[in-house]
């Protein structure tokens, strides 16, 4: 090799080694910068203790719990005479988490106990030296999401395909279960929501906080809905359209959750097992496993709550001088007669008793002393937006409409609705 190219080889080798010994000091200072947080729960460094994780059992007791791990019951009755003013130690509940802090030694005596209700909320008593008991929360996010869909067979499989919540699902329903028929969805409905989900420590996921505003788009005509705070004293909220009304009607559209309707209300009804003579059929039936709860579906007085012939055991409620609802064949009441009862509350459980056959609640509704289809009557609307607040309301939800309306649909082909695409059966 010649002297010039040996010396520019000797330079580039330097050179090589210089960058890799920079790289190492970097890499080197790096590593002497950068710590690990230690990991913390409840507010205490876990790496400071042994850590001993359980759920309670059936017959386990705080005490029990305690002597398992060492603790004698003098020392066991004082710290829950201590801890009484703020957690009563005989409220654990079997299959609820608690935590035990253990000095970091061969003894491993507890110093702490920890008991978690819920996924959030948690009771720590501390007996290392003084006795001390407070209960805390973990710290909760709150992250504003959006969904939208098209309903190809139903809502619940449409929302569920996309890996939403499946309290999402049940919450949507709520919110229109007074405005719009889910017994009779079609191909090609189409949603979109704005909503929020909790995390505990910003990666446990611990449910829906709200639906801020949902859109459904049903037979062509458009239902918004935004939750609206009309009384923040007394905390009352509830859901209003884009012109200020509400969605809730007097009556629910239905006595069960996540059903279908089996046989609709039909006075030229003819069946050929009767040789095809004349039975009409006076309620609405709404098919759900044994045991689905059945709900009031409008305030009212319980005027009735027994068993008689073919109705089997029923629940009847008169709302008010108008209207009335009866609820046949239940397995049970949850109600007696003379009982006040508010619109969602459970009166009793889909049964199969009196003339029935197969598990269903028989709906039947009268307005003025005749029963009557409840699907073709025009209900009253509940109370809307108070003059007071509605500009307040309308300033509110421009944000939300936009926000909404920018949510853009997936591009699928879907076949136009006809008589023959209604969807009878909402959620299986």
């Amino acid at each position: 090799m010649q002297p010039k190219k040996l010396l520019i080889a000797v330079f580039v080798c330097l050179g090589i080694w210089s960058c890799k010994e920079k790289e190492k000091v970097e890499i080197k200072d790096l590593q002497t910068v950068v710590e690990l947080e230690p990991v913390k729960e409840f507010g205490f460094v876990l790496e400071d203790y042994i850590v001993k994780k359980d759920t309670i059992k059936k017959g386990d007791s705080f005490g029990e719990i305690l002597e398992r791990n060492h603790i004698g019951y003098p020392r066991i009755f004082n710290i829950a005479e201590k801890a009484k003013d703020s957690f009563d130690i005989r409220k654990l509940q079997v299959g609820k988490p608690y935590t035990l802090l253990c000095n970091n030694d061969s003894l491993q005596t507890p110093t702490c106990f920890i008991y978690q209700p819920n996924s959030i909320d948690y009771v720590v008593i501390k007996f290392a030296d003084s006795i001390e008991a407070y209960k805390g929360k973990k710290p909760i996010s709150i992250v504003q999401k959006e969904a939208s869909g098209i309903v190809m067979n139903n809502l619940s499989e449409t929302m569920e395909s996309q890996g939403l919540p499946y309290s999402l699902i049940n919450d949507m329903s709520d919110i229109y279960a007074w405005t719009i028929d889910f017994f009779r969805l079609q191909k090609g409905d189409r949603f979109k929501i704005v909503y929020k989900q909790r995390f505990i420590e910003d990666s446990i996921y611990a449910g829906i906080e709200s639906i801020d505003a949902a859109y459904f788009q049903h037979r062509d005509e458009s239902f918004y809905a935004f939750n609206f705070m009309v009384d923040s004293t007394k905390n009352i909220a509830d859901y209003f359209d884009e012109n200020t009304k509400s969605l809730r009607r007097t009556f629910l559209k239905a006595p069960v959750k996540f059903s279908r309707i089996s046989s609709r209300y039909n006075l030229n009804r003819r069946i050929a097992y009767y040789g095809y003579k004349l039975r009409p059929h006076k309620g609405t039936d709404f098919a759900a496993p044994i045991g689905t709860e059945i709900l009031a579906t409008a305030n009212g007085t319980v005027t009735e709550s027994t068993r008689r012939g073919g109705n089997g055991k029923y629940v009847k409620i008169k709302h008010n001088a108008t209207y009335s609802t009866q609820y046949l064949h239940m397995k049970a009441q949850n109600v007696r007669k003379g009982d006040y009862v508010k619109q969602g509350d459970v009166i009793g459980w889909v049964g199969m008793t009196g003339n029935t056959g197969g598990p269903h609640v028989c709906y039947r509704f009268w307005k003025n002393g005749k029963q009557v289809d409840p699907f073709k009557q025009k209900l009253p609307a509940a109370e809307s937006i108070p003059d007071s607040l509605k500009s307040k309301y309308l300033e509110f939800i421009k944000p939300l409409k936009n926000q909404l309306d920018n949510i853009q649909f997936e591009d699928t082909k879907i076949e136009l609705p006809t008589e023959d695409n209604v969807l009878t059966s909402e959620i299986q």
